[in-house]
């Protein structure tokens, strides 16, 4: 591997953010970083893709308004470009949001190293490939070293959290100015020792999904039921409070280990089926059927600011609403 390129700045100078594919995710990016303060240019090969991200951004507004926008924030920083390489010619920073396709993130970071100037890092918004896997060949990409993943959460304006974690080839300093980025620009950031596919969050929440599916497919818990479980029951907690943190105290002064030696034989109990069950159509149809009837008269939009609001909401009343940290 060649030397690293050095950073053309430090995280806390950087001023304009390229954004490259513009769906929910890169929408969702886009509108963080406006609010943030950065000049933001973007695209996406998608004809419609202006139109759509403007409004995407616009309906994001007022909850950003909300959160508190950074000095200078402001809707007017977002420039949508025609080309991939005039969006990145002056980035400083670049964040592909682009379907999750591996053969489309392979050849897309390649095209965005070789697009981007020398020494900006590149992270990927990818839900669930490992860097390695993505890394261009070594003949398709100059500087594989400064390609990271930046893993978000959606909606990446209000979820804080975004894991960052390289690559085989990825050099370590990409890594951590990656880190330092992201939190200057507002988020929670985890920075993962190795790769795992998935990462730590998606792996948690699809154990959960997976047992969710099975309750539905053997008739064991409807829809309705479920969600209220968590929203009623330990999502409370976890707004707030880790698993590991919230079992713990469930040993009392004890703590931790009081509970594992208390708790720990039901782990053998046949609790929870860590297998996917067939996602047929019986199954489907439940799960389509159960959401559609949790949702009432509710639109998709209602559904969208009712949720920002109680994101909101939470991280208000627990005492997480971040300002501006540049």
């Amino acid at each position: 591997m060649s030397a690293p390129t050095p950073a053309p700045c430090s995280p806390e100078d950087v001023r304009r953010v390229a954004c490259i594919g513009a769906g929910v995710i890169g929408g969702g990016w886009v509108a963080h970083f406006l609010a943030r303060g950065y000049d933001v240019t973007a695209w996406d090969p998608a004809t419609d893709a202006e139109d759509k991200l403007r409004r995407l951004v616009g309906a994001a507004w007022p909850a950003l308004e909300q959160m508190g926008l950074a000095d200078g924030a402001s809707q007017d920083r977002l420039t949508v470009t025609a080309t991939l390489a005039e969006a990145v010619a002056d980035a400083q920073f670049v964040q592909e949001s682009a379907p999750e396709k591996l053969e489309l993130k392979r050849s897309l970071l390649a095209e965005l190293d070789a697009a981007t100037p020398p020494g900006v890092v590149i992270a990927s918004s990818t839900s669930g490939y490992p860097m390695t896997d993505m890394q261009p060949p070594h003949d398709a990409a100059a500087t594989p070293q400064r390609l990271v993943v930046g893993h978000p959460f959606n909606p990446p304006y209000l979820i804080p959290l975004v894991e960052v974690v390289g690559g085989e080839r990825t050099d370590a300093a990409a890594v951590e100015w990656s880190s330092r980025f992201y939190d200057v620009a507002g988020k929670s950031v985890i920075t993962m020792d190795r790769e795992l596919p998935g990462f730590i969050a998606n792996r948690l929440q699809e154990a959960l999904w997976r047992e969710a599916l099975h309750m539905v497919a053997e008739g064991e818990a409807s829809v309705a039921d479920i969600d209220a479980s968590i929203t009623e029951g330990p999502g409370l907690r976890w707004a707030f409070m880790g698993p590991c943190l919230t079992f713990a105290l469930a040993g009392g002064e004890g703590g931790m280990a009081h509970m594992l030696d208390h708790f720990g034989p039901s782990l053998k109990s046949p609790w929870t089926r860590l297998e996917a069950p067939e996602l047929d159509g019986a199954l489907r149809d439940a799960m389509v059927d159960g959401c559609a009837e949790a949702a009432g008269d509710r639109t998709y939009a209602d559904l969208v600011a009712e949720r920002d609001q109680g994101v909101i909401d939470v991280l208000r009343a627990t005492g997480r609403l971040g300002g501006d940290r540049r």
